[in-house]
């Protein structure tokens, strides 16, 4: 994660942060986010059933491709010099764009959309997140992600 001062935000927001690494989609991480939150549509954990759809195989969810933000954002994000405690802070908007098929990788593209200082030493910021595909045009989402960041 990149660590900027305070004073260096207003002059970063409108830029790439970085991108990710790539993260496997496997079935078992399918079948376990299904079970931890208790959905069980065939169209995630059952392979034979799942041919005859549209998407010729098993799909991960929505919600899973979603919940790897926070992993890609070691990466991808930004971090304030001094941050204490950051805390997730909810979206702006989420797209579900395209199916991540079970076997695919993806990996997260940030850009810092903006950045307020709400109160002295606490900083919501805005992120613009793009879930890509290995090898697909269109990506699995795009996210304005916000984040508050506590310093000091």
């Amino acid at each position: 994660m990149k660590t900027i001062k305070a004073e260096e935000l207003e002059a970063t927001v409108g830029t790439d942060l970085g991108t990710s690494d790539w993260i496997t989609i496997e079935q078992d991480r399918v079948n376990q986010f299904a079970d931890v939150t208790e959905d069980h549509q065939f169209i995630h954990v059952n392979p034979e059933m799942a041919k005859m759809t549209p998407f010729g195989g098993p799909i991960a969810h929505g919600f899973l491709t979603l919940s790897l933000l926070s992993k890609f954002s070691e990466q991808g994000g930004l971090m304030i010099e001094g941050v204490k405690m950051g805390v997730n802070y909810g979206f702006e908007k989420v797209r579900f764009l395209a199916p991540v098929k079970v076997g695919k990788k993806v990996r997260g593209h940030f850009k810092l959309k903006a950045a307020e200082e709400k109160r002295p030493g606490q900083y919501l910021m805005t992120y613009e997140i793009t879930v890509e595909i290995e090898g697909e045009d269109k990506p699995a989402l795009i996210a304005d992600w916000l984040g508050m960041q506590f310093t000091g």
